[in-house]
């Protein structure tokens, strides 16, 4: 609807003229949310920048505005004094609004003499977080420097960055070839002093290399009286950005005013240089019968004259420029083309050009967007609001349209929420298949919190779907569901982004109450509808697949279908790294740990969670947001090689991090690693009630046949170390026995109490044997075999013991010697060859030092170095780890020697079991140490 100035009498005195009166014109048919105008077609706009995070809008935010060409007045003067300033590390452009301070920096990187190259970014209040604010820092270097490597990290939270990513660009940056400059314009938005904080580290540890430039109305947090007492800062204020008389007069002039030195004085006195009134002013003039004598009457004060400029600059604009200038109030930004969507006209690049060149409160910025002064804009958004308050709603619905054609759906979502064009809102993130950025990623804070205010009224498909999403971010699966099992039916099959939605909620109801069946239903329907996503949705929200990937492999994980599970984490831990994966990709690769220690494999899961916590450390992942996994894998990893201390340290911090009952996997692992931590104190009997808590409150609802397992494995072994092989068989009726692991304590419970003895040590002995049998449980399944050949007397005891404490040494697996510590004590004592060549073991299960030597029993095979083979390698055997090492597939192997695939991978069995390794790489590695492949 245009508007039009209902025209009042001409004000007696400048200084006391009332605001314009806004009067509705014939308006053209409002628009719905349902029924939107769509951008007029005369003019396609151009498709903004994408930047490395996904935000078209912020590339007018990483690059100076253009000063206008014609009405623009250089400051040579103060040019000079930026060119000075840049010699040091900080310099400080203060003074009010519309004092010139962000075109005078802007035409200095233009013209001036920099020290390197320049970075700009033009601050909002919605940067005065660390991670937000450090992000965009990131991109504006990227842009204005280039080069910026990835090691250097992006933050994955709004709310925190971490200080080794700030050291890492203060590394970057100091390794520049030339000081390069950042400029921080409207730095008055940035009132976190922790913030403040690290932007002074970084100051501090780049010492002089990075030239940091700070525009804004206000002093910032810096501790800046540190930097002049150092002499390290160069500060332009408001007295310096005044203009004088000559600028005064050049002003008015470069606006078509040619006046007497008593006029120009007049307006300089009554404005003490202030650049912008004497912009308005001129433009007010311009219009006047007798400009001259309009401009000696000049005598308000600044407050007075600030809203009269501002109303006689609107009031001498044609109507159309009003009208376009009231509806782009609402922006922050406005493209020709979205300023023709708000007006229904198809003039909106000529009068913003105007404008700009003009000095009409109205910046160019790139790409062909405009900025309207945020004081003219907040003075227009007055006018508009009391003009035609109902409106205002209908244009962020007409913008919301507009931006989301553009693929600016975070503006646009913004847009609709504020109008509470709620069904919009929630159709924008389900079409954009950006409902993960919701339940994971930078953003997820605000959206929550965003769509927390979504009336219960709103039933439209897409915002059930992301009410139910909301309700997952609470731990409310049941409520998700409920939710779902409404809405589901209802979704068109065709509608691929409402259908991945809803399997979005099923996923994570699925991770959340254990539920293999919803898994399974989820991931059929992902096969079905993966393919039917538009590849540009998919690049840019990877956290989509990334999330449904990670919560099935929970799920699988909760179920012990632990293939199944790493097939799907593996997934999720590869997605394309960006501050919404990073969460993901940190506890699936953490969970992948834990995957590892239940195969055995303690040392190949500590490596997973360094390699996860180098990955957390990149993308500045706060402690409190990563994964509790992580600290349970490094507990029950401590507890493998009998460090209690370490152990309990890492069950404290995964407690602090752990909602109860939040996630099954986390509940169950607590349970189960504290009570092996009680079993280490020789407490078997508070291990067990222990479980039994865990059993009844932790997973009441929740259980599964491999929990179960997990569950009754630890109560055997607490039976047993309480001396009841009775009770340890008890203990596993009933329970489904397939993990290696468990086979191994069931089989100790077995031979404990004289079971089925010969079936058990086949089993045993078949459990050695398998390449696929991590080093934990290999070592305990030899130290039963040699056990039991010792108590019958056999010949091999010796050997198995030797064997069992080759396969621990490389991880210091302690804790299986310990719990057969009676019987390891005695047999060292006997064999202090052995035991001298394995010092890490404890102490106590050492023979001491002052015991004679005996002499090697009979039995007693020479004990290898510590790592060798068990066996020689055969010829063959070291043709093939040589082409292993050599980087070459199995195939490629296979055809350089003349035999079949399934030959290499025969003999690549033989070479791991014999040099205790669980793949060709680590076989590589230790044959190398051991001189294996050197030539004969």
């Amino acid at each position: 609807m245009p508007y039009t100035r209902a025209a009042p009498a001409p004000p007696s005195r400048p200084g006391h003229a009332s605001p314009p009166v806004l009067a509705p014109a014939p308006a053209s048919p409002a628009p719905t949310a349902a029924n939107a105008p769509e951008p007029l077609p005369a003019v396609e706009p151009p498709a903004p920048e994408r930047l490395p995070n996904g935000d078209p809008m912020l590339a007018t935010r990483v690059r100076p505005p253009r000063p206008p060409a014609a009405a623009f007045l250089p400051r040579d003067r103060l040019l000079g004094r930026l060119d000075a300033a840049a010699l040091r590390p900080v310099t400080l452009v203060n003074g009010p609004a519309g004092a010139g301070k962000t075109l005078l920096v802007a035409d200095w990187l233009a013209r001036g003499h920099l020290p390197g190259p320049a970075a700009w970014l033009t601050l909002e209040p919605s940067d005065n977080q660390p991670g937000t604010f450090w992000a965009y820092v990131r991109e504006a270097l990227q842009t204005g420097v280039a080069g910026l490597p990835a090691e250097v990290g992006a933050p994955a939270r709004a709310e925190h960055v971490e200080p080794s990513l700030l050291l890492r660009l203060a590394a970057w940056i100091n390794a520049l070839p030339r000081p390069p400059v950042l400029v921080l314009d409207e730095c008055e938005h940035l009132d976190n002093l922790r913030l403040a904080e690290q932007l002074h580290d970084l100051v501090r540890h780049t010492a002089g290399r990075l030239r940091l430039v700070l525009v804004g109305r206000s002093e910032p947090l810096l501790p800046l009286h540190r930097y002049r007492a150092a002499g390290e800062l160069a500060e332009i204020r408001a007295g310096e950005l005044a203009l004088d008389r000559a600028e005064t007069a050049a002003v008015l002039e470069r606006h078509g005013l040619r006046v007497g030195p008593a006029a120009v004085e007049a307006v300089h006195h009554a404005l003490s240089g202030w650049t912008a009134g004497v912009r308005l002013l001129a433009l007010a003039a311009q219009d006047a019968e007798d400009p001259e004598g309009y401009l000696g009457r000049i005598d308000a004060g600044p407050t007075a004259l600030s809203d009269f400029l501002l109303a006689e600059v609107l009031r001498t604009q044609p109507a159309p420029t009003q009208d376009l200038l009231l509806r782009c109030s609402i922006l922050g930004r406005v493209h020709p083309d979205l300023a023709d969507a708000l007006t229904g006209r198809r003039d909106g690049r000529r009068i913003l050009d105007r404008l700009h060149q003009d000095n009409a409160f109205t910046d160019a910025l790139p790409d062909g967007w405009y900025r309207l002064h945020p004081m003219f804009a907040g003075i227009l958004r007055l006018h508009l609001r009391a003009a035609a308050p109902e409106r205002v709603d209908e244009l962020r619905v007409r913008a919301a349209h507009w931006l989301a054609g553009q693929g600016q759906y975070r503006a646009a979502l913004d847009h609709a929420a504020e109008a509470g064009a709620w069904a919009l809102a929630a159709r924008l993130l389900v079409d954009e298949c950006a409902l993960g950025e919701l339940l994971a990623g930078r953003d997820a804070t605000r959206l929550c919190a965003l769509f927390a205010r979504m009336p219960a009224t709103e039933h439209s498909p897409a915002a059930e779907l992301v009410r139910a999403a909301v309700h997952l971010t609470r731990d409310e699966a049941a409520s998700a569901l409920t939710i779902l099992e409404h809405v589901e039916p209802l979704l068109p099959a065709e509608r691929t982004p409402l259908q991945l939605a809803a399997v979005l909620v099923r996923t994570g109801a699925a991770r959340l109450l254990g539920s293999a069946a919803l898994a399974d239903r989820a991931a059929r329907r992902i096969e079905e509808l993966e393919h039917r996503v538009p590849a540009d949705l998919l690049e840019r929200h990877p956290e989509l697949l990334a999330l449904m990937a990670a919560d099935l492999g929970s799920t699988l994980l909760w179920h012990g279908r632990l293939d199944e599970a790493g097939r799907a984490l593996e997934r999720a831990a590869r997605a394309p790294l960006s501050p919404a994966t990073a969460r993901l990709r940190h506890d699936a690769l953490c969970r992948l740990a834990l995957i590892d220690h239940l195969r055995g494999r303690p040392g190949r899961a500590e490596r997973r969670v360094r390699e996860a916590d180098e990955e957390a450390d990149r993308s500045s992942l706060p402690p409190d947001s990563r994964t509790e996994v992580r600290d349970l894998v490094l507990a029950a990893t401590a507890l493998e090689r009998d460090e209690p201390a370490e152990a309990r340290a890492a069950l404290h911090r995964a407690a602090a991090g752990c909602a109860p009952g939040h996630d099954p996997v986390v509940t169950l692992g607590t349970g189960v690693v504290r009570a092996g931590l009680l079993l280490a104190q020789g407490r078997p009997d508070s291990a067990l009630r222990l479980l039994d808590e865990t059993r009844r409150h932790g997973l009441a609802d929740r259980a599964s046949d491999w929990s179960r397992e997990r569950l009754a494995v630890t109560a055997c072994a607490a039976h047993l170390a309480a001396g009841r092989p009775g009770a340890a068989l008890a203990a596993l009726d009933d329970v489904p026995v397939r993990a290696p692991d468990s086979l191994v304590v069931a089989a100790r419970a077995r031979l404990a109490a004289g079971r089925d003895e010969q079936d058990t040590l086949a089993g045993l002995r078949a459990l050695r044997e398998d390449p696929a049998v991590g080093s934990a449980t290999r070592t305990r399944a030899l130290l039963l075999l040699a056990q039991a050949e010792a108590e019958r007397d056999g010949p091999g005891s010796a050997r198995l013991l030797a064997e069992a404490l080759a396969a621990a040494e490389p991880e210091r697996l302690c804790r299986p010697f310990r719990e057969s510590a009676p019987w390891v004590r005695r047999r060292l004592r006997g064999l202090p060859h052995v035991a001298a060549a394995h010092g890490w073991l404890p102490a106590d299960l050492r023979p001491p030092a002052r015991d004679p030597v005996p002499e090697r029993s009979a039995d007693a095979a020479p004990v290898p170095e510590a790592g060798a083979p068990v066996e020689p390698l055969t010829g063959r055997e070291r043709e093939i780890l040589l082409c292993a090492a050599r980087l070459l597939s199995t195939q490629e192997i296979a055809e350089e020697l003349y035999v079949s695939p399934n030959t290499v991978k025969t003999h690549l069995k033989s070479v791991n079991r014999k040099l205790r390794t669980a793949n060709r790489r680590d076989a590589v590695r230790t044959a190398t140490r051991l001189r294996l492949l050197d030539a004969p």
